[in-house]
């Protein structure tokens, strides 16, 4: 029985001696630290803190209602998202003051609109540009054209900016962002809700330039949601001259412009010419009226 017994006893005599002898000290690490925990959590700054009131003005107050009229009023919390993001393009971006004042009307814990503000990148926690740079380095988008890289490097280039800063007259913000589901038209990035796509380095930069001149020709301020009139809350220069950039026009730096509130603005979609997402060089396929049993072969083979 002791012979059985005794191999169980010195392996485990031998496991405990290798136990006792690893060290209970943790390693230094000198990898950088991962950022992400500024997703989750909230520090209170001169622009960002609870003590700045925020009430949603007329108009947006008119659309809650309309949006609350979709959800049964024992389930008005479903709105949480439509309102952040009202929210939002009223103030700039989602602000401690902007989800309170969300809770408060959906009579939601605070903490639960905090949950859905921290989960989705849509909701800009802190202060951004009147420009949202959001450039797409996902596969399709490194590989497409030219590849993300080189747009990277243009918009970086010409705005003297990294991903994650704003240009010094609240003009652009630049961020890197996973697929933005553009894939067919790579590369491509978001600017504000519009899609710009078939980008090379060159389009890039007519497009920052024709951005520049409409706000520019707006007389708006960086760092103020909108384009509508001057602004005294800017974070500095937007003119033209004073970037060093000379005054110019929104049609001498993109082929295609639509006119919002009486100003030319750059037109979404493919910067190629294309319209949507059809073959560059053409039609490949379906060139002809389809066969089938309505028409019968002509060359004689029937």
């Amino acid at each position: 029985m002791t012979s059985k017994v005794l191999p169980f006893v010195i392996q485990s005599l031998v496991r405990s001696t290798r136990l006792a002898q690893r060290s209970q000290c943790r390693k230094l690490s000198i990898t950088a630290r991962v950022a992400s925990d500024a997703l989750q959590v909230h520090r209170d700054s001169p622009v960002n803190n609870p003590q700045i009131p925020f009430e949603f003005n007329a108009i947006n107050k008119k659309l809650i209602d309309e949006i609350l009229k979709r959800y049964p009023s024992q389930y008005k919390k479903a709105a949480v998202m439509p309102l952040l993001d009202l929210g939002q393009r009223q103030h700039g971006f989602t602000s401690i003051s902007v989800m309170n004042e969300v809770g408060r009307i959906l009579e939601m814990p605070p903490m639960r609109v905090y949950e859905v503000a921290t989960f989705y990148t849509m909701y800009n926690r802190s202060p951004v540009g009147r420009f949202h740079l959001q450039a797409c380095t996902t596969t399709p988008c490194q590989l497409g054209g030219c590849g993300s890289d080189a747009i990277m490097k243009a918009i970086e280039d010409h705005l003297g900016i990294h991903p994650g800063e704003t240009t010094k007259d609240g003009l652009f913000t630049f961020s890197e962002v996973e697929c933005l589901g553009a894939c067919v038209n790579a590369p491509m990035v978001q600017i504000n809700d519009d899609y710009y796509e078939d980008l090379t380095p060159e389009s890039t930069v007519s497009l920052l330039k024709a951005l520049q001149a409409t706000a520019e020709a707006a007389g708006a301020a960086g760092g103020t949601a909108g384009l509508g009139g001057h602004s005294t809350t800017g974070m500095g220069s937007t003119q033209g001259h004073e970037r060093g950039q000379g005054e110019a026009k929104v049609e001498e730096h993109t082929h295609k412009t639509y006119e919002a509130k009486g100003m030319q603005m750059p037109a979404p979609g493919p910067m190629s010419g294309r319209k949507t997402c059809e073959p560059l060089p053409g039609l490949t396929a379906l060139k002809e009226e389809p066969w089938g049993n309505e028409k019968l072969r002509t060359d004689g083979e029937l």
